[in-house]
């Protein structure tokens, strides 16, 4: 406030006070008036509000100049009323302003509140949505399974985990962008076609429908069904027409006794086997078929502790002539002894072994002790039978296969032509060089290469060209259909089969025995069409080394 308004309301103030000093009646309020008007001026301190009144004093006794006693007393009274007013106005301005403060304060909370709420609800929803695709993420359908279980209105669960097939391809080819870009669309047709189901993207190319409240395992594949088809419908992404295909697992059980853990783990395994059965499907799970997994993956889980611990022992069958019985070799089979499950053959573990790369280990030590047991048969008789070993794929395309096979030989004092080594078809069609080489490496050295099962893999002839093979052992299942009377016309087409068979391996230098040999019908039939040797039943089950000795001897 300027100078000049100050006057200007100071001299309106005591124009108002001398007027009330007058006035009849007397009335103090207008004094409590102009105390509120001092404080509406802003002349908000003690020193003010003196300074203020005496100046108001000394006008209205200029203006009244000498007054009567009891116009005095009005005067004292008015300037104290003058004073409560403006404590007063005072008084009320600082709790108007302490509940403005106060409202205001109210409402910074409620819209820091409401921020962070907000804040919160954000981060949230980025903790639980997948930023690609805006699906929901593991954590998010983590919690809607649990969840879906614990749920007393539900009864059943189902679900159907999802993976694109040969996904892959499109990262590869086209580059990641457009991977992701294919992944949005996929999500988008996902979403669609499911309805209400929870969809959720759990990583890369695999996502997971969540079925609650299902009645029977067709609500699910009814799900999976609709899903298939939405993923297999083309997409224009980048300028790409793209198509792609899926594989789902499906699980659909009672929600009592599960978890979350169980469920996926389940599904995880049945979209293996969608997979593993070529894709662009679903599969449902098994509960005995994934026990028949579990055991052999404990299986193969155990197959090196098994060696150490001496578990695995090899049989012998005799491989005889057809022309005068004699035994003509040994083939070693080998057998684990498990402590809880007993006996098992061949068939039962091989395979693990080949699919984990065991195989190389378990087929040397079979090597070995076949060497090692085949080296004791000269002491009985000069001309003992050689031995006939299995050799897998992994073992032939290994490095040192030569110089593994050289020392064993050494160390037993088997002689080289006492060994036949087995190899499948299918272990030499790969365009590798180094296999052949250590064939012809060994086959210089004296030892017997023969191809097992011949008649049932690729029967490329170019490799019987190349190998230095010495046998062929044709497969059983061809010796099975000469067990039917030789006028049933799929006995004579096996017949003239073999009779074809042995007919080519004579005509390369090559001797021919018979697998799976069990009656004398075989056995004559084989000798009529020139076989050379048979293996089976009929001329001995695989025995321990002590019946091969006694056989021997």
């Amino acid at each position: 406030m300027t100078q000049a308004q100050l006057e200007a309301l100071l001299q309106r103030l005591t124009l108002r006070l001398a007027g009330a000093l007058r006035a009849e009646p007397f009335d103090l309020r207008i004094g409590y008036q102009v105390g509120a008007d001092l404080v509406a001026a802003h002349i908000a301190s003690a020193e003010g509000l003196g300074h203020t009144i005496e100046v108001i004093h000394l006008r209205l006794l200029r203006d009244l100049g000498l007054v009567e006693s009891d116009v005095q007393d009005r005067m004292a009274r008015l300037l104290a009323s003058v004073a409560t007013g403006y404590a007063r106005a005072l008084r009320d301005r600082t709790l108007d302003e302490q509940e403005s403060i106060r409202r205001a304060g109210m409402l910074a909370r409620a819209e820091a509140e409401r921020a962070l709420r907000e804040s919160e609800a954000r981060f949230r929803y980025q903790a639980t949505h997948d930023p690609l695709t805006d699906l929901p993420n593991r954590t998010l359908f983590t919690e809607r399974l649990t969840g879906a279980i614990r749920d007393p209105q539900r009864d059943r669960v189902g679900l159907c985990f999802m993976d694109l097939d040969r996904f892959k391809v499109v990262n590869d080819t086209l580059g990641h962008q457009v991977g992701d870009q294919l992944l949005a669309s996929v999500a988008d047709r996902l979403r669609r076609s499911v309805g209400e189901h929870l969809v959720a993207r759990l990583g890369g190319d695999e996502f997971v429908i969540l079925v609650e409240g299902t009645e029977c395992t067709d609500d699910v594949v009814k799900v999976a069904d609709a899903a298939l088809a939405a993923v297999g419908e083309s997409a224009l992404v980048d300028g790409h027409e793209l198509t792609v295909s899926a594989s789902i697992g499906i699980v659909e059980r009672p929600v009592v006794g599960t978890t979350p853990g169980d469920l996926m783990r389940a599904a995880d395994i049945t979209l293996h086997w969608a997979k593993g059965a070529g894709g662009a499907q679903w599969a449902l799970f098994d509960p005995e078929r994934n026990e028949r997994e579990m055991t052999r993956y404990a299986l193969s889980a155990a197959i090196p502790a098994a060696l150490e611990r001496g578990e695995f022992y090899l049989d012998y069958q005799p491989l005889t002539s057809l022309a005068d019985g004699g035994v003509l070799g040994v083939e070693a089979l080998v057998r684990w002894r498990h402590p809880q499950l007993g006996v098992l053959r061949p068939d039962s573990f091989i395979g693990l072994a080949e699919e984990t790369g065991l195989i190389v280990e378990l087929g040397g030590w079979v090597l070995a002790e076949a060497c090692r047991e085949a080296g004791r048969w000269s002491e009985v008789t000069p001309s003992a039978p050689f031995i006939s070993v299995n050799l897998a794929v992994r073992q032939v395309h290994a490095a040192g296969l030569v110089d593994e096979v050289s020392a064993l030989l050494d160390r037993s004092g088997l002689p080289p032509q006492r060994l036949q080594l087995e190899i499948t078809e299918s272990t030499m069609m790969s365009t590798a060089e180094e296999p052949v080489r250590a064939l012809r490496i060994l086959s210089d050295l004296g030892v017997r290469i023969a191809i097992d099962d011949f008649g049932t893999g690729y029967s490329n002839l170019a490799y019987l060209r190349d190998l230095p093979v010495n046998e062929l052992k044709l497969a059983g299942s061809f010796v099975t259909g000469l067990r039917a009377p030789a006028d049933d016309p799929a006995s004579r087409t096996d017949e003239r089969i073999l009779a074809s068979l042995v007919s080519l391996a004579h005509a390369l230098d090559l001797t021919v025995t018979a697998e799976g040999v069990e009656t004398p019908t075989q056995a004559e039939r084989l000798r009529a069409i020139g076989c050379d040797a048979a293996q089976g039943w009929h001329f001995g089950r695989p025995a321990p080394a002590e019946h091969i000795l006694e056989r021997l001897r």
